[in-house]
This record gives structure tokens, C-alpha cells and sequence, in this order.
């Protein structure tokens, strides 16, 4: 059967693909900058010339000259056509710089770029289907998690989502006992343990690099009610935890069940699971967005991987949506889970006995 090709179809989506490919490029570009600090060098700095930005960031100006018209071809830096030179503006340098800034989108781009650096890697697990190990991407695949992350517990871990949480706020200032599952380089248990003095914060990942970095990270902090150890959701040592929080990583695990299951066992009877899991609606008609788009292709990539590398492999993905989160937590014993608070990205889940 001839199918009629419909050509106005054909050039519009082979537009988005040349804006895509421009996109994607111009992210390259800004890790480049980010990583040569161009940003931050010329941040404050107003508009430069072209040999000034060279002098300021002591790079060649002939790679400079073309890397600037990459970037401000894609908004990322301002060019003055008029006197041709080139401005870092507040604005750019909330999104391309200023580390630690919850607008910071380095992070982001890092975790980007290191999924392209071992693509070979992606594309065999995705052709053959089976899992990959979190260990077997690249460090700047952790850097970049953590960079993107960081700012968002920042801004809301300690304001809003523990505040939302029923009583959990006043256990941590009165003095409790938190298990942090997943923590990766442990910047959430970091910042609870500098928020909740008189608590003990114990973070545990099966990830034996991130939990050095954690334990670096701690130690570069002056935090020492804080404990890292290499361990598994599903086993980890110590019970009785008041408090016990997963970020982003519950849609990673082989066996969520057994996990969730595991921590409502290492809980005490009043104590809360307080669940951080990717914003995702319950249907995939509902996650057709640029979110969702996002999403989705860091769950190929990364997350429902690194579930099918693990004992069970339910690999839930990265928009598993509140219903089926729901489920996972029920069947492993949790009776209570309702939204407590949300981001743009992020749902927060209070799930109790």
C-alpha cells in the first residue's frame, strides 16, 4: 500500500529536528563554558569585547569567537550588535552560572553530556534490554545528578516539604533519628543534619563512589551528625528511625517493594516515609510535555537500567505517576500516602503506617 506523504508534515517536523540539534549543540557549548568558567568570569562584567572576554577568561580568542556565536545565536549570552560585544546578564548567569543557585541549570547539562559521552553503552543496554549497573556511568553522570539536585533541596527540602509533613518538623528540631535511602553524594542528609542539629542523620547508598563522595562532602562541611555507609534499601542496618526519606530514587531499585517494606520495618510506629519522586501524571497521555519528554528519555537512559540490573527489575521508570507509587507502598505494608507538597518537577509523598 502507497501511502500519500504529506509535505508540510515532512518540513515541519524536520524543523523541530534542526531546533533540537541546534539545542542540543548549544548545551554542549554551555558545558564547555561552564566548565572553562566562562560564565562566572563574565558575570558583572557588562559588555566586553571579544579580546576582553579572552583576557578575562585566558582563553584563544579564535575559539572563543566561535563558541560566543553558538551561545548567543542560542540566548545563552547577549551580543550587542551594534558595538559587537558580548554581556553575561543577571539573568543568563542565574541559569548558566552562580553554582548552587536554585536556577542553576549546570547540573542539568552536565547530566546531559555524560550520557552522550557513553552512548555506545546506552545503545547496546537499549537494543539487547538488559540492565546496566549505576556503576557503569561515567563520574560526571553523579557530578551532574548532584549539581542538578542540590539547589532543589536547598530551596525547598527544609522551607516546604518537611514543613508539610504532619509533626515530622518538630520531631527534627526536638532531636530524631533519619535514615536518608539512595543519598547519592549525600547533599540532602548534608543539609538536614546542618538544618536539624540535634538530629543523627544516617545516609546510605549501594553506590560505594557516591558514599565517598558523601563522606568528602561531610567532611568539607564541618557536619558530624552525619553517617555514611554503602548499603542497600533493602537491608541497610538500624530500626527504630523517626524519620526516613527517599529523593529520586525509589523508581531506580530492582525490588521498591522490598525496600519500602524494609524501611516500614526499620520505622518506628508514628514515624514518617517522606517519598520525593519525579512529577508524573498517572497516564502517559498526561506526561506528553516537555517534562515528560525529559523524563522519559533520562528513565531509558538511566533509571529503569539501572532497575533491570538489580534483583527483581520492576523498573517502574521515572514517571511512574502517584497511583502506581501508591500501590508499591501499600503492598509493602504503608497504609497512609498522601501529596504533601509539589514543585514544578517533583511530587512529595507523606506515606505512613
Amino acid at each position: 500500500m502507497v501511502q500519500q506523504i504529506d509535505m508540510n508534515r515532512v518540513e515541519e517536523l524536520a524543523g523541530k529536528v534542526i531546533g533540537d540539534v541546534a539545542g542540543a549543540m548549544s548545551l554542549f557549548m554551555a558545558y564547555m563554558g561552564d566548565q572553562a568558567g566562562v560564565f562566572d568570569k563574565l558575570d558583572g562584567q557588562g559588555r566586553v569585547s571579544l579580546d576582553k572576554a579572552a583576557a578575562l577568561t585566558g582563553l584563544n580568542p579564535k575559539y572563543l569567537h566561535q563558541w560566543l556565536g553558538s551561545v548567543c545565536a542560542a540566548g545563552y549570552i547577549t551580543f550587542h550588535e551594534e558595538d559587537e560585544t558580548f554581556e553575561v546578564t543577571p539573568e543568563q548567569a542565574l541559569i548558566m552560572g552562580r553554582e548552587g543557585q536554585p536556577a542553576c541549570m549546570q547540573g542539568f547539562i552536565e547530566l546531559l553530556v555524560a550520557q552522550y559521552a557513553a552512548h555506545e553503552k546506552a545503545v547496546e543496554t537499549f537494543k539487547t534490554g538488559e540492565g546496566r549497573g549505576w556503576d557503569q556511568h561515567l563520574p560526571c553522570c553523579f557530578s551532574g545528578i548532584d549539581r542538578f539536585f542540590r539547589p532543589g533541596y536547598v530551596a525547598n527540602l527544609v522551607d516546604e516539604w518537611i514543613p508539610s509533613l504532619d509533626g515530622v518538623e518538630q520531631k527534627l528540631k526536638d532531636g530524631a533519628s533519619i535514615v536518608d535511602i539512595g543519598c547519592g553524594h549525600g547533599s540532602s542528609s548534608i543539609l538536614m543534619a546542618k538544618a536539624y542539629p540535634n538530629c543523627t542523620v544516617y545516609g546510605i547508598d549501594f553506590h560505594e563512589a557516591s558514599i565517598e563522595a558523601a563522606r568528602q562532602q561531610a567532611k568539607d562541611a564541618g557536619v558530624e551528625n552525619v553517617k555514611f555507609d554503602v548499603a542497600r534499601a533493602q537491608d541497610y542496618k538500624g530500626s527504630d528511625f523517626d524519620f526516613a526519606c527517599i529523593f529520586d530514587a525509589l523508581h531506580d531499585m530492582g525490588d521498591p517493594v522490598g525496600a519500602a517494606r524494609h524501611i516500614r520495618e526499620t520505622l518506628k510506629e508514628d514515624g514518617t516515609l517522606m517519598l520525593v519522586e519525579p512529577m508524573a501524571g498517572d497516564s502517559m497521555a498526561e506526561n506528553m510535555h516537555a517534562l515528560g519528554q525529559i523524563f522519559y528519555a533520562g528513565s531509558t537512559l538511566m533509571c529503569t537500567p539501572a532497575s533491570l540490573a538489580q534483583e527483581v527489575g520492576l523498573g517502574l521508570g521515572a514517571q511512574a505517576g502517584q497511583k502506581r507509587l501508591t500501590e508499591v507502598l501499600n503492598e509493602a505494608g504503608f497504609s497512609n500516602v498522601r501529596r504533601a507538597s509539589e514543585t514544578p518537577t517533583n511530587m512529595v509523598l507523606e506515606v505512613t503506617a
